[in-house]
């Protein structure tokens, strides 16, 4: 399949990396243009850890160019560039093609299934709970691949091109996907921004003073305990939907098979087992500015939705917010424009159905 990725980040070169070992042309476009310069011009795009070698990726100068002719879209880049990369796709989507978002953040997929509706077009839109891939760029030309997961969790839209989203989205990256009946069970499964808070939050100097730490090692049973707190609050929006997701610990048993146990115990035991993944070393990170207004605020404003307490997600949000000295919430502009659709809780509902 020739496959677009939207994106020039660490999924989206891994992805590339992925794609191309498994028999498919990658073709990356950066919004900016910036990252994807010197792949431009020739380089290599060089990947070690579990996707290893050097991979030869089209680069495409604009979006157009970067659709024309794909079979699949690979939706690869942070949550606050999902609305604009969606604005920009939608007019050069054709009927026929497949797009997946990796990972599912902030209803997107609702999002973008209705601009593809109001052109009459036949696109599948599938949601990934999460990244198929964990991985850092480590240059402009490489990217260190840490982990291909064993299962991910995923939904499509419409619900009637349900075996079309997954039959593409096994055909690009393998028999790993667990397909759930509706999106925002996938939504709700997504268990990045619960895990990047109580780890942010706890290791925060860390993250500004620049040092290197693994998130393994600092994911201490206090930290475990805090992050298995988080995600009760989680747990109870999706019961209150009617939804079934995984659990903080049987997402993490999953992943790496290890044994279901406390969060702590199981970083401790990954710990010893593994190279060790580094945490952020910057305060300019995903871990807080993307999965906290797309992540967090997202929970809050479901939680209001079905009269489910999210005291822990709401002080996330408080606390970052003040640790930046602005407002993060502001930063989410997919959730805005759905509410200004008209989603509600009877539309969740019957999304959910």
């Amino acid at each position: 399949m020739k496959v677009a990725i939207m994106g020039a980040g660490a999924i989206a070169y891994a992805s590339a990396a992925l794609l191309i070992q498994n028999g498919h042309e990658a073709v990356l476009w950066s919004p900016s243009g910036r990252r994807t310069t010197a792949l431009a011009q020739g380089k290599p795009l060089r990947s070690e850890g579990v996707v290893a070698g050097e991979f030869k990726p089209t680069i495409a100068t604009d979006c157009a160019s970067a659709l024309a002719g794909a079979d699949a879209i690979l939706i690869a880049l942070p949550a606050n560039g999902h609305k604009a990369v969606m604005d920009a796709m939608a007019p050069h989507l054709v009927s026929g093609q497949t797009v997946v978002i990796s990972s599912h953040a902030s209803l997107g997929a609702v999002y973008l299934a209705r601009l593809i509706a109001d052109r009459g077009l036949d696109i599948p839109v599938a949601a990934l709970s999460t990244t198929v891939l964990r991985a850092r760029q480590t240059s402009d030309t490489s990217v260190k691949v840490a982990t291909l997961r064993g299962k991910v969790d995923m939904s499509t839209l419409p619900t009637d091109a349900a075996e079309r989203g997954l039959t593409v989205c096994k055909a690009l990256f393998g028999d790993r996907f667990r397909a759930i009946s509706n999106v925002l069970a996938v939504a709700l499964s997504n268990v990045n921004p619960q895990s990047h808070m109580a780890l942010a939050l706890c290791n925060f100097t860390r993250m500004e003073k620049a040092e290197a730490w693994g998130q393994s090692e600092h994911m201490t049973m206090a930290v475990g305990s805090l992050l298995e707190a988080i995600d009760a609050e989680r747990l109870a929006v999706a019961k209150a939907f009617g939804v079934e997701v995984r659990t903080m610990r049987e997402h993490y048993s999953l992943t790496y098979g290890v044994p279901d146990a406390p969060l702590g115990e199981t970083a401790a035991l990954l710990a010893s087992r593994q190279e060790p993944t580094l945490g952020p070393a910057t305060i300019d990170t995903r871990y807080t500015l993307e999965d906290v207004p797309f992540g967090l605020l997202p929970m809050v404003t479901l939680g209001t939705l079905v009269g489910v307490a999210t005291p822990l997600h709401e002080a996330g949000l408080a606390i970052f917010s003040a640790l930046y000295g602005r407002d993060l919430s502001v930063d989410n502009d997919i959730l805005p424009a759905l509410l200004a659709l008209g989603l509600d809780r009877a539309s969740l509902a019957a999304i959910a159905a």
